[in-house]
Order: structure tokens, then C-alpha cells, then sequence
């Protein structure tokens, strides 16, 4: 695969992964580097990634999971976990961050006091579906690079996130579960929906250029 084109048409959600096949930690690695680098507003990265290889813990998760078996089929699985709302201890983190990698900056400085006086006021069900949409940013770029290392995922928003974050202890952590996405190899001839043409809408349908 050398195109990005290729690399779309070769991915898709897959639904039976091979149990006897695992990931190798390195591309692991690589697509959770993938998931750090991802682009976020304001700089913030408002979540966080649990990489859930233990049994039990998967095995828990797929019971509020909609029975899923990539869950526990495949060898990884990444929960994306969003903050549950910011803070001015969470924003001055973020410009510590940048300013002790940059330099001291009193336009960076203004610029998370001026995010402040944006997000605090807002309720935390706002921040939190703001902070949740960082989260699908970067689990983009963790489907094409998976997609670039042949390996195969498939992002599930059918959970009960309330469960999962009792299982995992995330609300201790100031955390919800937003999106899980298990990492494997599709088990040829036994996913009913490997063989299947992809469905999307066609470019006339989707795209509107306004000149």
C-alpha cells in the first residue's frame, strides 16, 4: 500500500479479529505516537488512552459492550478517555507545558487566560463533549496509522460508558470513556463483513463547494 487512497480502501471496521494473533508492541507503539501527535484546539489534549491488555478488564468491558468480540479477540484495546470538564489546574498545566518547552511568552500566558475566562464558565457537560471531540480527532490518525502498519481496529461508541468507567475507575481521575478501539488481525473468512463493498455516499451527495 503506498497512497493514502490505498490505505483507506484497505482498512474497515472489523469485526472478527483472530485471537491467535497478536499486535507487536512496536506498532503498538506507533499508533498510540500517532494518537500523541494528533492535532487538538488549543494545544490542550484533553484525554487520555488506556491500553487495556488485561483479560479480565476486557472481558468485563465486552459484557457492557454489546457482547463485541473484537474486544477481547484482539490483542489491544485503546480506551479513549476525555476529561470530564476543565479546570484552571488542567489549562495552567497545558501552558506550563508549552511555555517550559518555548520559553516564557506573554502572548501564550494572555492566551490560556483568555481560555479560561472561555471554558470555566461553560457547564461541564459543554467541556465535556469539547474535550470528547479532541478524543476523535486523535483516534482518526490512530485508524490511518494502524491502517498504515496492516493493522486492523474498529472504533466502538456502542458501550455503556457509564460501566467502563466504573470497570476502569475513570471518574476518580476526572475521566469518562468516550470511544473504544481494539487492535488486531481480521480472522479471513470468518468476518461477514470483509467481503462486503464499501458503502459511502458519493461525492455529489457529501461535498458542496460554495465558490
Amino acid at each position: 500500500m503506498t497512497s493514502l487512497k490505498d490505505l483507506m480502501s484497505w482498512r474497515y471496521a472489523t469485526k472478527k479479529m483472530d485471537p491467535a494473533k497478536a499486535v507487536p508492541e512496536d506498532k503498538v507503539e506507533a499508533i498510540l505516537e500517532a494518537i500523541r501527535m494528533a492535532p487538538t484546539s488549543s494545544g490542550t489534549q484533553p484525554f487520555e488512552v488506556f491500553v487495556v491488555t488485561n483479560a479480565d478488564m476486557r472481558a468485563q468491558i465486552r459484557k457492557v459492550g454489546w457482547d463485541q468480540s473484537q474486544i477481547t479477540e484482539g490483542s489491544h484495546l485503546l480506551v479513549f478517555a476525555a476529561w470530564d470538564n476543565y479546570s484552571a489546574e488542567r489549562i495552567d498545566a497545558v501552558r506550563t507545558h508549552m511555555e517550559e518547552l518555548r520559553g516564557e511568552n506573554p502572548m501564550i500566558s494572555q492566551y490560556y487566560e483568555n481560555l479560561k475566562g472561555a471554558y470555566l464558565p461553560r457547564d461541564a457537560s459543554v467541556n465535556h463533549d469539547h474535550a470528547a471531540r479532541q478524543a476523535y480527532i486523535a483516534l482518526g490518525f490512530a485508524m490511518l496509522a494502524a491502517a498504515e502498519l496492516e493493522v486492523d481496529c474498529c472504533p466502538m461508541e456502542g458501550f455503556d460508558a457509564d460501566a467502563v468507567d466504573e470497570i476502569m475507575g475513570l471518574k476518580e481521575l476526572g475521566l469518562k470513556s468516550v470511544t473504544l478501539l481494539p487492535l488486531g488481525y481480521r480472522q479471513e473468512g470468518a468476518d461477514w463483513l470483509l467481503p462486503m463493498p464499501r458503502v459511502r455516499k458519493s461525492r455529489e451527495a457529501m461535498i458542496k463547494e460554495i465558490k
